[in-house]
């Protein structure tokens, strides 16, 4: 009997530690998943982020953003375009819309930043300025212009001064702690940054340079240079060389310092640096951890990021300068060419012919004396030495009726040019005018 009540004992505790394992593994699972579910909802992406994109009309604001949203066919709006983004998230599988504000790039709709960016998102934005790289001198006034703009609006907004206090250190302590991606404090590359109010490992931060955030707008900003894919084209239509493009690039990083901002030259035609700039930008604005080094090699492909620069990296440009100079001022070196007007030969007759014919006599225009001195060459004069409308026109006749003549016809009278459709023999007038436009060797700009 002994023995029995022993086995029964024996086997009423192993049952006891088995309901107890058992209930200390469904508390554990229970434990796994809430921490699970307590740490998705506190990873979950935020909602609200915003990118305001100004710039020139024509630089590709829109195309821009267009491309980050895999849209190919979209209509161009006016005023304040709203566009968006996807943003997702793998290792927590969700996902999120950024939201993009288009600014015209007409002044008169600078009142409708509004709309975008008030006092309570200003936090959540970053500014995208835009400047069309085909055009490379309106570049710095563009850039100095938008800026301005963008000041203005955030003066307007009355942000809480110690808010904004508080958000321009914030971009300070951003540009000081910034480390080359790939060191020792770099990101987990399976978890995004810190955020606000987590324990950040200390670091040793240097100062400023003289130059850099003096024009702190308490937002971050990024210079997108875009159609960089025109630079073949201005080296051979507009001699531009290396040093130009070197000139160029260190006032725009100049211009980059002074705001705290990053720089990125892409190309839409080409698709250059377009995932970059996705990729830059959920990390400013979500926290993603971000790989990328710095490209300041290739002249259309430069990528310099926020905290990266300084006033003896921008330097290092100095070097290749050969007929240009540091001190040299941008737009006395980044000249607009001069506009050469491709006129059509209507215009043309009209220019030579018609000024003399309606002109008072007696009072001829000085910009025309070449042009009847050109008409002069190949045309008989009358008896004063003037060409008149009857000469113009049995000149012009003759020209349409010369070929009838050789053909052996025996009407040799000019034919009439029909108002409307071709006039016979069209083709041989078209052929010989250009002769009596050239004949003294001048030629149109």
């Amino acid at each position: 009997m002994a023995s029995t009540v022993r086995i029964t004992s024996t086997a009423n505790t192993l049952n006891s530690i088995e309901n107890q394992t058992s209930d200390e593994d469904g508390q554990n699972l229970w434990s796994s998943i809430l921490s699970e579910v307590s740490t998705r909802s506190r990873s979950k992406l935020p909602s609200g982020k915003n990118v305001l994109i100004m710039g020139e009309t024509g630089a590709g604001k829109t195309t821009l953003i267009a491309k980050l949203q895999g849209v190919e066919e979209y209509m161009k709006g006016r005023g304040l375009e709203y566009l968006y983004f996807n943003v997702h998230d793998d290792d927590i599988d969700d996902h999120a819309m950024c939201n993009a504000w288009i600014l015209d790039g007409d002044l008169y709709h600078k009142g409708l930043q509004k709309f975008a960016v008030c006092g309570e998102n200003m936090a959540d934005t970053m500014a995208l300025l835009v400047v069309d790289m085909s055009r490379p001198w309106t570049v710095l006034d563009s850039l100095q212009k938008w800026a301005s703009v963008l000041r203005e609006h955030i003066d307007k907004l009355r942000v809480n001064p110690e808010t904004l206090r508080d958000m321009e250190q914030r971009l300070v302590r951003q540009f000081q702690e910034y480390t080359e991606p790939g060191g020792d404090h770099s990101a987990s590359p399976k978890r995004r940054n810190p955020v606000a109010g987590e324990a950040e490992e200390e670091c040793v931060v240097l100062p400023l340079g003289e130059n850099t955030l003096t024009h702190n707008l308490g937002m971050p900003v990024m210079v997108v240079c875009t159609k960089c894919d025109t630079f073949l084209s201005l080296e051979k239509e507009h001699d531009y060389r290396e040093e130009h493009f070197d000139f160029i690039q260190s006032h725009i990083r100049h211009f980059c310092l002074q705001y705290g901002a990053a720089l990125l030259y892409t190309s839409m035609k080409e698709n250059k640096n377009l995932d970059l700039l996705y990729k830059y930008l959920v990390h400013r604005l979500y926290g993603f951890p971000f790989d990328m080094l710095a490209q300041v090699v290739d002249k259309d492909s430069v990528f310099i990021p926020s905290g990266w620069d300084n006033e003896k990296k921008v330097a290092i440009l100095y070097e290749n300068f050969q007929s240009l100079k540091r001190e040299d001022k941008f737009e006395e070196v980044i000249v607009q060419p001069p506009v050469r007007k491709v006129m059509s030969l209507p215009d043309l007759l009209l220019l030579i012919f018609g000024t003399d014919m309606k002109a008072p006599t007696g009072s001829p225009r000085v910009s025309n004396r070449s042009a009847t001195a050109n008409v002069a060459n190949v045309m008989p004069m009358q008896p004063g030495g003037q060409t008149s409308e009857g000469v113009l026109a049995n000149f012009f006749n003759s020209l349409l009726s010369k070929k009838t003549g050789e053909g052996g016809g025996a009407n040799n009278t000019p034919r009439t040019v029909r108002k409307s459709g071709t006039a016979p023999h069209m083709e041989d007038l078209l052929t010989r005018t250009p002769s009596i436009v050239f004949t003294s060797g001048s030629k149109p700009q």
